[in-house]
């Protein structure tokens, strides 16, 4: 059951989840707020209709990451009155959010609108594809509130950027804006501001038009190639391989092709 803190909107094969807590950027600040964010993802996984997600915020920003006045009154994420709360609240909240993104066979495409902050930068990470607004804001500013990064940002930036990058980012915690963010690879399109979901809905409907069992399979793989070895990713991509072959959209994509007309494909 879904809460307030996640708008899911679905159309055709491709489904929009909004942060929507404008009045707080969109911070992450409880554990109903995680659980919020996980269960939309699990819609997803669990629609066979939907072949692919656009993460993005209402309001003026993607996420600006955890909320700074419930970790002052140790009311929300953050700290607790002993440290074992601590990590536990850690591994009940932001982490399950981290692990539920790796889990989704979904492919997610971030439109990072206004600030991405923190968590909120993490978040954006976690998707597969990024594109955003030229009016973006980003950093990794833990370290400015004297903390690290507890959700796993330590994992997930530095395969994108690299190590050396990505220890930049987290020891300064010194903003960037999207210019640098494309720069840098962590972005794949800068967009106009008012342009933003339009391109992010262009590169959602040319994944939509591709088998959708196929889809989540490669995804799947993406994420498994991250922490396996080669020779393990070669036995599974011959094991997806092997059930793929056995699907009617395989059969139609061939005869599509070799006819020279459009698929139609029924994810069977």
């Amino acid at each position: 059951m879904m809460g307030d803190f996640v708008q899911v909107e679905k159309s055709g094969r491709v489904a929009v989840l909004r942060l929507n807590s404008p009045d707080t950027l969109n911070a992450i600040g409880t554990l109903e707020h995680c659980a919020d964010v996980i269960n939309a993802l699990e819609s997803l996984d669990d629609d066979p209709a939907i072949s692919v997600g656009i993460l993005t915020g209402n309001g003026r920003a993607f996420c600006a990451g955890g909320n700074l006045k419930g970790m002052k009154e140790k009311t929300g994420i953050g700290r607790m009155p002993v440290p074992v709360e601590t990590m536990n609240t850690y591994r009940r909240g932001v982490q399950k959010i981290t692990r539920a993104f790796m889990a989704t066979n979904v492919p997610m495409i971030a439109a990072v609108n206004g600030h991405a902050v923190g968590l909120g930068l993490d978040l954006a990470c976690l998707c597969d594809v990024r594109i955003a607004a030229e009016s973006a804001k980003c950093a990794a500013s833990f370290i400015k509130v004297g903390i690290v990064p507890g959700d796993g940002g330590a994992w997930s930036l530095q395969q994108i950027l690299g190590y050396s990058k990505a220890a930049e980012l987290f020891l300064t915690g010194e903003r960037f804006d999207a210019a640098s963010g494309l720069e840098m690879g962590l972005f794949s399109q800068v967009v106009a501001d008012d342009k933003l979901l339009d391109a992010a809905r262009a590169v959602a409907e040319k994944i939509s038009e591709n088998p959708p069992r196929a889809v989540r399979l490669t995804k799947r793989l993406l994420r498994e190639a991250q922490a396996q070895r080669y020779s393990d990713i070669l036995e599974l991509s011959a094991a997806y391989q092997a059930v793929i072959h056995e699907t009617r959209d395989h059969e139609e994509a061939v005869d599509a092709f070799l006819e020279k007309r459009a698929p139609n494909f029924t994810g069977e």
